[in-house]
């Protein structure tokens, strides 16, 4: 089988890995264009001993990690977004290390054999980053989830990362009604909602009027993944571990 046919599969996921760990979806598509374009002028760079998965993933951090502009901080002129900036605030390799386990679901022996360490260096990697993010800046959440046990179980886990749940939206007119009482820092919306209104299209109205980052919780990534159009730089598939969610909220 052809290259080409072993990652095809797996590039909307590390478009989601890349974006996670690059904070904007036009810098992560860049970094992803550009490992498939050493892979075509250099196919012998693929690995053979792991999987085709891990084998991308570890031809993209291997790229990631040789363009010097990743280690360097970033210039004072330059405007950024507050995601970029708490992605930032965790050292390269540890948030590697995180999203790898947690976005991505690999384990961590499988982190292990992308970053090209031991399974205990993976796994020091993963709890240095989740001790950073326990050390960041607290926000107000907005769920927009229409099942409440989802809900509740996504509003423990964000307090228990110490920020602030606004409210439960289960429906596209109670989301705009939550924003305006109160402008949240962070929105965790599903795309299917209770009334047959839609996720997407509140999230879309809530973007019209204010700047703030959101996270899709889907049981259908592959309807937002298809490169046909913007796509969101956060993504988590339902059922969802906790560890997932965790990850991308901080």
């Amino acid at each position: 089988m052809s290259i080409a046919k072993e990652i095809a599969p797996h590039l909307p996921y590390l478009r989601r890995f890349a974006r996670a760990l690059s904070g904007t979806q036009a810098s992560g598509d860049a970094y992803v264009v550009a490992t498939l374009e050493a892979l075509v002028a250099d196919p012998a760079s693929f690995p053979r001993d792991v999987p085709p998965k891990p084998g991308l993933y570890r031809v993209f951090l291997q790229l990631w990690s040789s363009v010097g502009l990743n280690e360097m901080a970033p210039s004072a002129d330059v405007e950024r977004s507050a995601v970029e900036r708490n992605l930032d605030a965790l050292t390269p390799r540890p948030r590697q290390a995180f999203l790898l386990r947690t976005v991505e679901g690999f384990s961590i022996e499988e982190v292990g054999e992308i970053m090209m360490i031991s399974s205990a260096e993976a796994a020091g990697l993963v709890q240095s980053a989740g001790q950073e993010i326990a050390e960041q800046v607290a926000t107000d959440v907005l769920i927009i989830e229409d099942e409440p046990i989802i809900a509740l179980d996504i509003e423990t886990m964000v307090e228990e990362l110490g920020h602030r749940v606004t409210g439960v939206a289960r429906t596209h007119r109670e989301a705009i009604a939550l924003v305006a009482k109160k402008r949240p820092g962070l929105v965790l919306a599903d795309i299917q909602l209770a009334d047959g209104s839609s996720g997407l299209d509140a999230v879309n109205e809530i973007l019209g009027s204010i700047d703030v980052p959101v996270i899709f919780i889907t049981a259908y990534p592959e309807r937002l993944l298809t490169g046909d159009r913007p796509e969101p730089a956060f993504l988590i598939t339902k059922p969802f571990q906790p560890e997932a969610v965790k990850a991308a909220i901080s």
